[in-house]
């Protein structure tokens, strides 16, 4: 977002992903210059290959999210352009990516960071091209292969593959028609140990011929054929087929031996490192090299694979190459994505499935132990976040206003309701309190969260790539005020049973024999139900239902404040600035009926994982030695959080910190002014032990966080070590709750 500075003052208006998109070049502006319509040629063929939430930022009034080119100015001198002082802060590759950037500015939409278009695979880097490739790319100079990941290779996989090859080898010499197959694998057995700097490459096999006494003339012949400078000579002997009258029998009886007693335990192996590797993500490249010998190169004919090592200067060019390996582990494919959802997404999705099955299946524990089916149920709760987020993403990007924001209010808050809904009726069943508390802790441990953790986090790791970071104060301060209203209107039902409640303590001890001394007192409690509760039901219930009523309408109104009438605050213009020669029509991962579908059925496995939590979560309430307060403000509060988490950062290190701080304002705000006068109207119709009088805890730490959060976004810019102190705050809140003793009647 465009940050505020001083009129006249020329600031650097162009950012970007060092990893993802080539260099822009610096474009520089008055702030208060007019608008104007173009841009230099040079400088729109540098911004436009600056992708999605990336691009030119100026400080300017108004936010549209349709899309249109700007026409380029003909200048082309080493001076700034004037024309580089426009009305744009974000380019787009097209109207279905500038909706999704216009609805992360956008107060009480999701913010998402990742495409929700397939982009120009012409304006990736060759970063993240590299991380796309079949491993079939020979380097001419590819320098040293002997790295820690290759070594770690050697460590996991290598060693053992190969001695499988030479296994498999052996039983292919004893079959004697085999010997092709053995031949090949006794090379094989060589690549896999180290398969760095070596290549396989698919030659052109001898030409058969029936007649014994033309056999090695024709096979001489078809060597000769062969010799090149990639090959080097002609085809090395032992690949020639013996020539017998029948020879179509014997290489049938071959492939025959291979088929049945070779390739199955190869591919097998080959399948196990593939799947290994996958999982371990940073291995992908170990898990293609796995994937393509299985399926390509134990299924050519023996004599058309050919194993060699390259030479630091040699560029083979008159043969397939089918695999060409120079490193086991790349640390960029964390950026990889399949169908445009993240690989640990991806990796995590199997989670879900074993989680679902453990918890329906082994109902009696006969597999599994309750903390374990628990510990399943919290982690398949992330890759479902994750899908759920990018659903909402998708259907508001490629949808009006009216649906994006129904869509966001619906299932914005869908994780965290589903797992507390499912804990309070529950504990409604059991008649066991504890439930209750755990939920007002995952509540206030969210509310801590997002207001200290996720942008605290975000400034750390942002102020190690940027000196100082600045973001719109007018629009944090919406949030801030929004987040002062919710707090207070929470915590008045809990202040006002301070006031007027009873205190009732369940064993008291004098501890200095003296009837005027001092008591110890245990277990004490504010009992509202006194006289029948005549306290609670005639005047705390109705301020409850008054606050649960006020605070969506305070929403509301920020809403039309945000959104309508005051829409300037943000100071965002989406624009597409085209290349020359590019097409950027947009090709979405998820139509919306697909991203349609993949809600539903997210939400209804999100149900299921979150019923599961709570069914096998009362072993770990009662027997764990934890504070039942720590495991709601950190367990189940963070972790449905992780996703927006991983935004938040994402955004940081683009010096975007303003999406960073909104993600953390926004979901702290809907927890007050959303999620629970959601719980109260469902405690309405279905009763619960719910009540909306929280611990002095609780209301300590909340309040202490919003205050101290704005003081910190006072002046608009924050740099690392003011991230610092926000994270060390949180932690030195968790370990309060650590120590202190668990809710009473727990």
């Amino acid at each position: 977002m465009a940050t505020e500075s001083e009129p006249g003052r020329r600031r650097r208006c162009c950012t970007q992903d060092a990893l993802d998109v080539p260099k822009a070049p610096e474009c520089q502006g008055d702030s208060d210059a007019p608008r104007r319509g173009s841009l230099c040629d040079h400088r729109c063929a540098a911004i436009n290959n600056v992708q999605g939430d990336l691009g030119c930022h100026q400080h300017h009034p108004r936010v549209h999210a349709a899309v249109s080119p700007l026409p380029c100015c003909q200048q082309h001198s080493e001076e700034v352009c004037e024309s580089c002082v426009v009305k744009t802060t974000l380019t787009a590759e097209n109207v279905v990516e500038a909706n999704k950037l216009s609805n992360n500015y956008k107060f009480g939409f999701k913010k998402w960071k990742s495409h929700v278009t397939a982009r120009p695979w012409e304006d990736r880097s060759e970063i993240v091209k590299e991380l796309y490739s079949d491993l079939n790319v020979i380097r001419g100079s590819g320098g040293s292969t002997v790295t820690c990941g290759n070594v770690l290779y050697l460590l996991l996989f290598g060693w053992w593959l190969s001695l499988l090859y030479v296994l498999v080898a052996a039983v292919m010499f004893v079959t004697v028609v085999g010997a092709p197959y053995g031949r090949l694998c006794w090379d094989l057995a060589g690549y896999f140990l180290w398969p760095f700097g070596k290549v396989i490459q698919k030659v052109e096999a001898p030409k058969s011929h029936r007649a014994l006494g033309a056999c090695e003339a024709g096979a001489e012949a078809s060597g000769a054929g062969e010799s090149s400078a990639l090959l080097g000579g002609p085809v090395p002997r032992r690949w020639r087929l013996r020539c017998w009258e029948d020879e179509g029998y014997w290489q049938h009886a071959s492939t025959v031996a291979w088929l049945c007693l070779g390739y199955p335990a190869l591919a097998l192996a080959h399948g196990l490192v593939c799947v290994t590797a996958w999982l371990l993500v940073f291995l992908i490249p170990v898990a293609k090299l796995s994937a393509r010998t299985a399926a390509r190169v134990l299924l050519l004919p023996p004599e058309q694979v050919h194993v060699r090592r390259l030479k630091m200067t040699e560029v083979p060019l008159d043969a397939e190459v089918i695999l060409c390996c120079y490193r086991a582990i790349n640390p960029y494919y964390y950026k990889y994505a399949v169908d445009g959802i993240n690989v640990f997404a991806v990796n995590l999705l199997p989670l879900v499935l074993v989680t679902l099955v453990l918890g329906y299946v082994d109902s009696h524990n006969h597999l599994t132990s309750s903390p374990v089916k628990f510990t399943l149920a919290l982690l398949s709760i992330m890759p479902l976040s994750y899908y759920i987020g990018m659903a909402i993403a998708s259907i508001s990007a490629q949808s009006n206003f009216a649906v994006g924001a129904v869509v966001n209010a619906t299932f914005g808050s869908i994780t965290e309701l589903t797992f507390y809904i499912t804990a309070l009726i529950k504990g409604s069943r059991e008649g066991n309190r504890c439930y209750a508390e755990i939920v007002k802790s995952a509540l206030t441990g969210t509310l801590v969260g997002c207001v200290l953790f996720v942008p605290g986090l975000c400034m750390v790791i942002g102020g190690i790539r940027h000196q100082e970071q600045r973001f719109n104060s007018r629009s944090a301060g919406v949030s801030s005020a929004l987040l002062f209203l919710s707090v207070g209107g929470v915590f008045a039902p809990t202040l006002f049973s301070k006031v007027y409640g009873k205190l009732v303590c369940g064993e008291c001890h004098n501890v200095t024999q003296n009837p005027l001394g001092h008591y110890l007192c245990h277990n004490c409690h504010l009992d509202l139900m006194e006289n029948n509760g005549t306290l609670y039901y005639s005047h705390v219930q109705p301020l409850v239902y008054t606050v649960s009523l006020l605070l969506p309408a305070a929403y509301l109104i920020g809403l039309f404040f945000t959104l309508k009438t005051h829409s300037h605050i943000y100071d965002i213009h989406i624009s597409d600035c085209h290349m020359p020669g590019h097409h950027h029509s947009a090709v979405v991962h998820w139509s919306r009926w697909r991203a349609l579908v993949i809600l539903l059925l997210s939400t209804l496995c999100m149900s299921a994982c979150a019923d599961l939590a709570t069914e096998h979560i009362s072993p770990i309430l009662t027997n764990s030695t934890i504070s039942q307060y720590f495991i709601g403000v950190t367990v189940l509060a963070m972790v449905p959080e992780l996703p927006e988490i991983v935004n938040g950062i994402q955004f940081a290190l683009q010096n975007n910190l303003s999406l960073s701080i909104e993600i953390g304002n926004c979901i702290a705000v809907q927890v007050c002014m959303l999620q629970i006068p959601i719980l109260v109207l469902f405690t309405i119709f279905y009763p619960t032990n719910f009540t909306l009088v929280f611990s002095d805890l609780h209301v300590y730490a909340s309040m202490f966080s919003v205050v101290l959060m704005n003081y910190i976004f006072m002046d608009g810019k924050c740099d690392y070590f003011q991230g610092t102190v926000l994270v060390m705050v949180y932690f030195i809140l968790l370990a309060v709750y650590f120590f202190a003793p668990s809710p009473s009647g727990c």
